[in-house]
């Protein structure tokens, strides 16, 4: 183990945070800090110019050149397929970790946990492991849980599926029914069951899940959608 490091750096656009995480990697023998950025534009530029085994990164950071979440994950293990990731956050909705997993994403942080469970994070991802926090290996069982059920969490049917792509891409619930022959009762209560499936409760996070899973672009298009059968 002598002179063994794991090089980290740490994406985070809360200075609060970066401040906990460097205090808490400190006195890690076998992790070394080797740089932070305060959005997706710094982290990028810090991946061109330093050496790095594992990159811990917030999941929103809103600001910067290459935006967070998935796109931003996925950018870097396009570039930097030998870098590692652990997911830092404070969101634990089923939709967004369910996203995360089916991208491969294995070691995850919820920032409501204790900064401790970084370490094993941190080791995990570097020997191509898994590590989930207590409040994420809660929310992780219960997808599984629910992947298993007769109505598996996070799995739309087609109809579902149709109603949520149409309302991300902005069209009233009026204006789905409209379109799909059906009534605007029968939109509204697709759309509450897949918000219940996603266990989404706000509009803006069903966008979220729509432009996540492909279901609509950031720019607004809607991919092609078959044609509804039957009533």
């Amino acid at each position: 183990m002598n002179g063994f490091k794991i090089k980290v750096i740490l994406a985070d656009d809360h200075p609060g945070m970066i401040a906990g995480v460097k205090y808490e990697l400190s006195s890690i023998d076998t992790i070394e800090l080797v740089g932070t950025a305060a959005d997706s534009t710094e982290l990028m530029a810090l991946l061109n110019s330093v050496a790095c085994d594992v990159v811990v990164s917030d999941y929103a950071m809103p600001a910067g050149d290459f935006g967070d979440g998935i796109a931003l994950f996925g950018m870097i293990a396009r570039r930097y397929p030998q870098v590692k990731l652990v997911v830092l956050t404070m969101l634990d909705n089923p939709a967004v970790l369910h996203t995360l997993l089916t991208q491969g994403v294995m070691c995850i942080v919820s920032k409501s946990d204790a900064l401790t469970h970084l370490v094993p994070a941190v080791h995990a991802a570097h020997s191509g492991g898994k590590y989930y926090s207590p409040t994420i290996e809660k929310v992780v069982q219960g997808i599984e849980l629910n992947r298993r059920s007769r109505n598996p969490a996070g799995v739309l049917s087609i109809r579902e599926s149709e109603v949520v792509r149409l309302y991300a891409s902005g069209l009233t619930v009026n204006e789905i029914a409209e379109r799909l022959h059906r009534s605007k009762k029968t939109i509204s209560t697709q759309k509450a069951n897949a918000m219940e499936k996603l266990s989404i409760e706000k509009d803006v996070d069903l966008l979220r899940y729509a432009m996540e899973n492909g279901l609509v672009t950031s720019s607004g298009g809607v991919p092609a959608a078959p044609e509804p059968s039957g009533t």
